[in-house]
């Protein structure tokens, strides 16, 4: 009864063209993204639950179709952070097949951009951000000294290295001296913040404080050399350590991209240097959408599997 034997394909498989769907697509995104699942190990989980031929390349595959298709997504979430308030920076190096890299991370409350470069330079920060008009929070790389933009300089850095010297140097009366006046314009101004938040008009009010404790820096005649060494730094960055009594919603550290960072920390400890430069590219792309998910409140998978380009 039925001679013709022509063969007819389902709209279903003309829109995909191939036998992985875009439901597939996000559970695997969703697998080695968020969930930081080895490539060859997803590949293996498909094959033996439900018996999908599938191997670490064609996952990669995937990777990259999704990376591609959320491009525009990754561009609007830059896009977002430089034109924001504020905005906190960090970096980190990562081993990648044949050499080595950086991941700069750029987070404010609300979006998180993750960017691989091969070097560490400045020019990241220019091509990314030169028309950023907000605060850029970081710690003392001198990369980011670059930026024209107001700063703030992370302050927990500063006591942690201030308490390590001390801990080296425990009777070294100068650098006790520093870091007890030091911690007396920090605990009051703390004290604030917890009672009233991030607030400039209850912040001003420490400005006095600070001046004092420049001055008395300005005029310390040490004759420890660790002291002077932190005497030279408070003076560069006179201007970047207390930028946050100036401005709503700008913290006194950078805890923020330090947070954001962990993530990236996590699936590079499943990465081991096996990716290339093109596929740490389409991690950072992707990571990025999944930590601006989480940052929103938004269920990473669901919003994969909606379709959308936009995270709202």
């Amino acid at each position: 009864m039925f001679q013709c034997k022509a063969s007819f394909w389902s709209e279903q498989w003309l829109a995909i063209r191939g036998k992985i769907g875009p439901n597939l697509i996000s559970y695997a995104i969703y697998q080695v993204i968020e969930l930081k699942l080895p490539q060859q190990t997803f590949a293996l989980s498909m094959n033996q639950l439900f018996g999908l031929d599938l191997s670490r390349s064609i996952v990669g595959q995937v990777k990259t179709k999704a990376a591609l298709n959320y491009r525009s997504t990754y561009d609007a979430i830059l896009k977002k952070l430089a034109t924001g308030g504020v905005l906190h920076a960090d970096e980190t190096q990562i081993n990648i097949a044949g050499g080595s890299g950086y991941v700069w991370v750029f987070t404010n409350f609300e979006e998180v951009a993750f960017y691989y470069t091969e070097t560490r330079e400045a020019e990241i920060l220019q091509t990314l951000f030169s028309t950023f008009e907000g605060v850029l929070v970081s710690d003392f790389y001198n990369a980011y000294d670059s930026m024209k933009c107001p700063q703030q300089k992370c302050l927990i850095h500063l006591i942690r290295d201030l308490n390590e010297d001390l801990r080296k140097q425990p009777f070294n009366n100068e650098l006790s001296t520093m870091v007890r006046e030091f911690s007396a314009v920090m605990q009051p101004i703390v004290k604030t913040i917890d009672r009233f938040g991030l607030k400039s008009r209850f912040l001003r009010k420490h400005k006095r404080s600070v001046e004092r404790f420049f001055f008395q820096m300005a005029n310390l005649e040490s004759q420890s050399e660790v002291v002077s060494k932190y005497r030279k730094r408070f003076e560069k960055n006179r201007d970047k350590l207390f930028t946050f009594l100036d401005f709503d919603g700008v913290p006194w550290n950078n805890n923020n991209a330090e947070h954001a960072i962990k993530s990236f920390a996590l699936l590079r400890n499943v990465i081991r240097g096996s990716s290339s430069a093109k596929g740490m590219r389409e991690y950072a792309i992707l990571l990025s959408i999944c930590e601006t998910c989480k940052y929103k409140g938004i269920n990473f998978l669901d919003f994969l599997r909606s379709g959308q380009g936009i995270i709202r």
